[in-house]
């Protein structure tokens, strides 16, 4: 494990953990190195947590604890409990790659901190507040061929922008895009309570998470004009988050640039599976969202629920596991970015 990039993970939340479970389901365990997770909770409730998952099951190898240490298939991880960057010495743990995944830190001052506090390089788990905050956002099978040695502070966008980016650039290449709206239908998250309570300044999400489904605020028209900036000002987004604990879903609608049946969309974004493998799935199976938990595509096209109304305005439905994927995606990015920065 020598030659190994060390990589640590601040935040070990719903995509640190699933970041850690997607790297150990993985080949790539042999040559990339988790050597050091900071989280405040307590070392036993992180060892629970890794073991025992409601939505991903029973973590498929061993787990343990030592001395300040997760044991993960005979494999120790150190853990911290720090609250600030600065209260861990990256340096000295020898860390390639910070993996961040608290989502408490949204901006270029609060990313240098972890630089100067050692860091080498960061992965943020969120897109961060605006494209300046960052040196490069970036969609897996997109544009990571721009990740490089330069590159220090990285975001991997958002779990709905790596679903609907990829189909977008499929149709805008193929037919052109007009407009498009989008409204992502998404499993509940850790900022909505159980029951009604004092939990957010959104009131809607002070509202229980299980009994509703809840409007939201989203910034996925902003993701997506990152990658398609030829977009600009005509792509709107709303987001409504559904009582399941996982799984998620984008109704796309879109004016296309010239004339197309569902056939041959449809047809498109097969041949793009084909030619994306892991990347982009599609299936015209009579789904239901749970089937595609633990499901590692940015994106699972339903192609049986592609619609055309008139020659130009076609509706599609595209399925993703906002978790699963999502720490996927991390996960290629740091493997991919590892070898142009080695």
């Amino acid at each position: 494990m020598s030659s190994s990039l060390r990589i640590a993970i601040n935040g070990y939340g719903r995509i640190g953990r699933c970041f850690l479970r997607a790297l150990y389901e993985s080949p790539l365990k042999d040559t990339l190195q988790i050597v050091s997770i900071n989280e405040p909770a307590d070392l036993a409730t992180i060892a629970y947590l890794s073991r025992f998952d409601s939505t991903h099951g029973v973590f498929p190898g061993k787990i343990g604890t030592g001395a300040e240490c997760l044991i993960v298939d005979g494999r120790e991880i150190g853990v911290t409990h720090a609250c600030v960057p600065e209260e861990v010495d990256w340096k000295g743990l020898g860390v390639d790659l910070l993996i961040e995944c608290s989502g408490c830190y949204t901006q270029r001052h609060d990313f240098d901190r972890f630089l100067e506090a050692g860091c080498e390089r960061l992965l943020i788990s969120q897109p961060g507040r605006s494209a300046q905050d960052v040196d490069l956002t970036v969609v897996y099978g997109i544009n990571h061929g721009e990740l490089g040695r330069d590159q220090r502070i990285v975001s991997n966008a958002s779990c709905t922008t790596n679903a609907v980016v990829p189909v977008l650039d499929q149709l805008h290449r193929a037919f052109g895009i007009g407009h498009v709206f989008l409204t992502t239908l998404h499993s509940v998250m850790n900022d909505q309570p159980l029951i009604d309570g004092y939990h957010h300044s959104d009131l809607r999400r002070t509202r229980s998470a299980m009994q509703s489904m809840i409007p939201v605020g989203t910034g996925l028209a902003q993701g997506v004009e990152r990658f398609l900036p030829q977009l600009a000002g005509r792509v709107q987004a709303k987001a409504i988050r559904v009582p399941i604990l996982n799984v998620s879903a984008i109704d796309v609608v879109v004016e296309l640039g010239c004339d197309a049946s569902a056939r041959e969309i449809n047809l498109l974004l097969l041949e793009a599976a084909a030619a994306q493998p892991g990347l982009i799935a599609y299936s015209v199976d009579p789904h239901a969202s749970i089937d595609f938990s633990h499901n590692p595509h940015s994106v699972i096209v339903d192609g049986s629920q592609t619609r055309i109304n008139g020659p130009r305005l076609a509706n599609l439905l595209l399925w993703f596991d906002n978790e699963w994927g999502y720490a996927n995606r991390m996960l290629d990015v740091a493997n991919y970015w590892s070898k142009r920065f080695s």
